[in-house]
Formats: structure tokens, sequence, C-alpha cells
């Protein structure tokens, strides 16, 4: 028999592990091309189809900071549909819906100051994210200022600190509502959504799974005292039956 040396063992064993370390990660799509964005492109009723190709910003979106009230890659008017898209690095603060809007298929590498903010103000708008995912989100991945109910469905994210946030020191207040649906979450992550109790807020989540958590450190539902102006105080998490809404079934770790 053949003795193997070390660096035969070494180079073994790292074939053996990159296939696993690859595994436990998210998977991204690969860009069709890429085109950087000096302005703000606005999205009409009509939609935009982006054919999977690598959006980022120049010029006044260039920044990569995380400072609030940046603008963002793509503005989504009322009933507006954007797919197809990758937002490089920088993507400034992503995207913006102003009312009901759908994002199907669309991926951020690297998120800014947030990868999507609803804004709008009736309270039967919805934004829907479907499919798709986000990564080295350092603060939030979707930001809810106005009211109305986020819908997030068959999504992956990795690297996070908040998947979900209902603003919780916005100037005006609402009740908001988020349902998560088949949404893979990769450690490291912090949590997947918080939200003001005392504005009425609901989370529902079906068919979690997070993956490479086995301590159980990403928290699922945090509860806020949200305000109007100054810093929200974190007061609990965990599953309830009024506010944060799921089973231990929901939530499966791998």
């Amino acid at each position: 028999m053949k003795k193997l040396t070390p660096l035969v063992l070494a180079a073994a064993l790292a074939a053996f592990l990159a296939p696993q370390a690859q595994a436990a990660g998210s998977t991204f799509p690969t860009p069709s091309g890429s085109k950087p964005v000096s302005a703000t492109i606005k999205v009409g009723s009509s939609g935009y189809d982006g054919g999977m190709q690598r959006f980022y910003g120049t010029g006044n979106l260039g920044s990569g900071g995380q400072n609030e009230g940046q603008d963002p890659i793509f503005q989504l008017a009322d009933g507006a549909t954007l797919k197809n898209v990758v937002l490089g690095s920088p993507a400034a603060d992503g995207v913006h819906c102003l009312g009901t809007c759908t994002l199907t298929n669309v991926w951020w590498e690297d998120v800014g100051e947030d990868a999507a903010t609803f804004k709008g103000t009736s309270s039967s708008q919805t934004m829907t994210i479907s499919g798709g995912g986000a990564r080295k989100a350092s603060d939030k991945v979707f930001q809810h200022n106005g009211p109305g109910t986020m819908v997030i469905r068959n999504f992956q994210v990795d690297d996070f600190g908040k998947l979900y946030r209902s603003c919780g020191n916005c100037k005006t207040q609402h009740k908001r509502n988020v349902v998560l649906e088949n949404v893979t979450a990769f450690s490291p992550g912090k949590t997947l959504v918080g939200i003001n109790t005392n504005y009425g807020d609901t989370a529902r989540f079906s068919r979690i799974t997070i993956v490479g958590d086995s301590s159980k450190k990403i928290s699922v539902c945090d509860k806020y005292q949200g305000v109007t102006s100054g810093e929200p105080k974190k007061i609990g998490s965990g599953a309830d039956s009024t506010n944060c809404l799921f089973k231990s079934s929901d939530i499966t770790y791998k």
C-alpha cells in the first residue's frame, strides 16, 4: 500500500471539507452582467425586469455607508413589480416601496443601509418579497416604516442583524404585520423579526429553517416598545398568542 504523506492527507481533508463548508452557506446566482447606477431608477406600474444583471451605486449612490436617509437604487411606485435583479456593492438604500409592490427573485449580495424599505400610507397595502436572498446585512434587511403587511416567502438570508424590523422610532407610527413563509436563515445572524407590540404589530411564521445555529442564538421574534422619538426599548422575545405567532414545529434547526 502506498504511504500517504502529510501533504497528501491535508489535501484530501481539504477536499472533503470544502463541499461541506459551501453547503453551509447561502447560494446566490451569477449575474448576467453589471450596471452602474448614479441616480435612482424609478419603477412604475409597468414593472422592471433586470434580466439578472448586477446593479450597484456610483456617485451619490456609491458611498456604501450605513447613514440613514440615503437614496435607493430602485424606487417602486404603488403597484410596481421588480424582478430578476442582483444588487451589488455599494447598494445605497436598496429598494424603496411607496405602496403595494412585489419583489420577485431579487438578490442583495452586500446589503447597504437596508435591503428594502416599505413606505406608503395605506393600512391595506402589501409588500411581497418572493424568492431571492440577502447577505452581509450588518443591521437590517427589510425595514417597515409605513402601515400594512410585508410578506417574505421562499427567501434566504445569510450573515445578518435583523431580517425584518418594524420601525422602532418613526415620527408617525402604525400597526404593522409581517408574514414569513419558507425562509432559510444561515448563521451568523441575530434576529429574524423585531416588532412593536405597543402598536399591535403581528409576526406570523411557517416553514422557517435556521442553519448552523446549534446553540439557538438567533432570536425568532423580538418584541419592542416603539416610540416616535428617541430609542425603542426591547421588552421581550419568543412566541405568544397575540404578536409573535408561531409554534416550535414552525422552526427547524439544521
